[in-house]
């Protein structure tokens, strides 16, 4: 019987730890993609960057094809978003936040742009990797 007891205690301690690193690991990932919202609404590319991966091994699969890297990534963005008229507004909705492994999530949502040149929504798919303690962006698709 106390056997038993033992096992269920280690049981329901493993499970609540795993839980609150899954909530925290959710939390940190929901401030990461909210700073980026911030950043792009005050027409800071820079700093909506700054969720990426600053690597070459980044990749961005967007209507044009793949983009690799972040340099060539804020690139894109920068031909494509040239002024606080195209970048608008933006709001994102996520939809789906789901482990992959001990460092990685793949996150599933929608963004919206108001902006004057004419409104865009589409959606998103994008992996985080925790690097360094940072979780980062490492692959992102959107239309």
């Amino acid at each position: 019987m106390m056997k038993n007891l033992l096992l269920l205690f280690s049981l329901l301690l493993f499970t609540s730890c795993n839980t609150t690193t899954v909530n925290e690991d959710e939390v940190a990932i929901k401030k990461v993609i909210s700073d980026q919202q911030m950043a792009w609404n005050n027409y800071d590319l820079e700093g909506f960057m700054q969720g990426y991966w600053k690597s070459e091994e980044l990749k961005f699969y967007g209507s044009n094809g793949v983009t690799y890297g972040w340099d060539n990534t804020l690139t894109r963005y920068k031909t494509a978003y040239p002024s606080k008229e195209h970048t608008g507004a933006l709001k994102f909705v996520l939809n789906d936040i789901s482990k992959i492994d001990n460092v990685s999530y793949y996150v599933m949502g929608e963004y919206h742009l108001e902006r004057s040149v004419g409104n865009a929504d589409g959606i998103f798919m994008i992996i985080f990797k925790k690097i360094d303690g940072q979780w980062k962006i490492i692959a992102d698709t959107s239309c």
